[in-house]
């Protein structure tokens, strides 16, 4: 369940139908091309079926693939509308949602899409639906020996096309979700990819229904920052401070540039890939969530994401905004500068706490990694930890957004303006995230509590 509060404080219900599903109510470009026009969205509809997006081979879609397309996105919305019509809106005055309520929501949630500018995409899509044969004979079979990557709810295994494009394709686990929530999960990730185009950006080649549900994506040859910089060998800091730099961008864009205002709430060292000139793509936008401009955030329950990058007004309330990104960003600017992980596997102590008092005394020697031998740029790492002390703070309105985290890194900014950080209005449970007596002594206290409750 999720409520959502606008730019004047009004709390309003936002089930995952508010995510930008609707974007495959129209069919993907069918063509190679990247350059064939613009594209063109519709808003959501329980009652019409979308047209599946169609493959980037000649002869159109195939008759079972068109099938399972729409048999997944019809089961889900039956269980979608099901879903909804059992909860209550999250208003001022409480009440049951009645067959009015539900439609004055959806018409919020078609008002908010159509606000987008859709004129802002400059490409249409070219994916293609693989079939299950593909795919298999891309990764032989899902050879254990190809797999790259696995996390709680995907494995990333490395394949080969027909074409000899070398590419990596995810594919979603069976879990405890049954098939509707599974396809929701993996309709909202696509919506979600089908708007953002960026260097810093995992890219999207196709996808596959058949047999389960698969992402095929561009490889990053170098893999996952969390291999690379929490290896034996570590990075060098020229690296490390491109990085930084890409993934500041790659957020900036997706809160601020992006057609559509995302974020992406799993910031961490595993997420961010390394291309083959080392430039940083942020992946997995599977926890991601879309914010209409009027919103000011959502509230989302159950928690999700990785401890030691979670912000205390999301593990606490479960307010979801861009400085939620901030904070997981400043985690990783931390990760970057000491070359430990979010959280320390021996004494399960989390780097921000190990880290605050060193960034308060501005104690260089103490924070950077010693395998970089003090072979870094004194600047760069002083701006960086700047930034990073920032980007943990408990407060949400004295992080700086990613703009201003991106300037602050690059040197073309030196000093924040606070009323610049706090935005031009904020609702009252946001502002009671930030009183006064919430202390850092306070956070570091409830971050505790939150490390010994998942440890449990």
């Amino acid at each position: 369940m999720e409520s959502s509060v606008d730019n004047n404080g009004k709390e309003f219900s936002s089930d995952d139908d508010a995510s930008p599903r609707a974007v495959l109510d129209t069919p993907v470009s069918g063509t190679e091309s990247d350059n064939s026009g613009s594209s063109s969205f519709g808003s959501y509809s329980p009652e019409k079926s979308p047209s599946p997006p169609p493959i980037g081979k000649s002869g159109g879609v195939k008759e079972t693939q068109l099938q399972q397309w729409k048999t997944m996105v019809d089961v889900f919305r039956f269980k979608s509308v099901r879903k909804l019509s059992a909860i209550p809106i999250f208003t001022a005055a409480t009440h049951e949602i009645t067959r009015k309520g539900f439609t004055k929501k959806l018409a919020r949630v078609r008002s908010a899409e159509e606000s987008i500018d859709i004129g802002a995409i400059p490409t249409k899509p070219s994916w293609r639906n693989f079939d299950y044969a593909e795919l298999a004979a891309a990764t032989n079979d899902f050879d254990s020996e190809n797999l790259v990557g696995k996390g709680g709810h995907a494995e990333v295994y490395k394949g080969q096309l027909s074409d000899g494009q070398v590419v990596a394709v995810k594919r979603l686990m069976k879990n405890d979700k049954d098939f509707a929530d599974r396809a929701g999960d993996f309709l909202t990730e696509l919506g979600i990819i089908a708007h953002i185009s960026h260097p810093n950006a995992t890219h999207l080649i196709g996808f596959g229904i058949e047999k389960g549900l698969y992402f095929v994506l561009q490889l990053a040859p170098y893999g996952s920052l969390s291999s690379l910089l929490f290896g034996s060998e570590g990075l060098e800091w020229k690296t490390r401070y491109k990085v930084a730099i890409g993934v500041a961008n790659g957020l900036h864009y997706l809160h601020k540039d992006c057609p559509r205002r995302i974020i992406h709430r799993d910031i961490k060292a595993s997420n961010i890939l390394l291309n083959d000139n080392y430039e940083a793509e942020i992946s997995d936008f599977g926890l991601a969530k879309w914010l209409p401009n009027n919103w000011a955030h959502h509230v989302v329950f159950p928690i999700e994401g990785t401890f030691g990058y979670l912000a205390p007004e999301y593990f606490m309330h479960g307010i979801v905004d861009e400085k939620t990104d901030v904070f997981a960003f400043g985690v990783l600017l931390l990760e970057l500068i000491t070359g430990r992980r979010a959280v320390d596997s021996d004494s399960r102590q989390s780097l921000v706490i190990w880290a605050k008092p060193l960034l308060d005394s501005n104690n260089v020697k103490e924070l950077t990694d010693p395998r970089l031998e003090e072979n870094y740029d004194p600047i760069e790492m002083k701006r960086t930890m700047a930034t990073a002390s920032l980007c943990v703070h408990h407060s949400t309105s004295k992080r700086p957004f990613m703009k201003q985290a991106t300037r602050l890194l690059k040197g073309e900014e030196t000093m924040l303006d606070s009323k610049a950080n706090s935005g031009s209005s904020k609702s009252l449970m946001l502002e009671a995230c930030d009183l006064e007596d919430y202390t850092c002594s306070n956070y570091l206290k409830d971050l505790n509590r939150h490390r010994e409750l998942i440890m449990e």
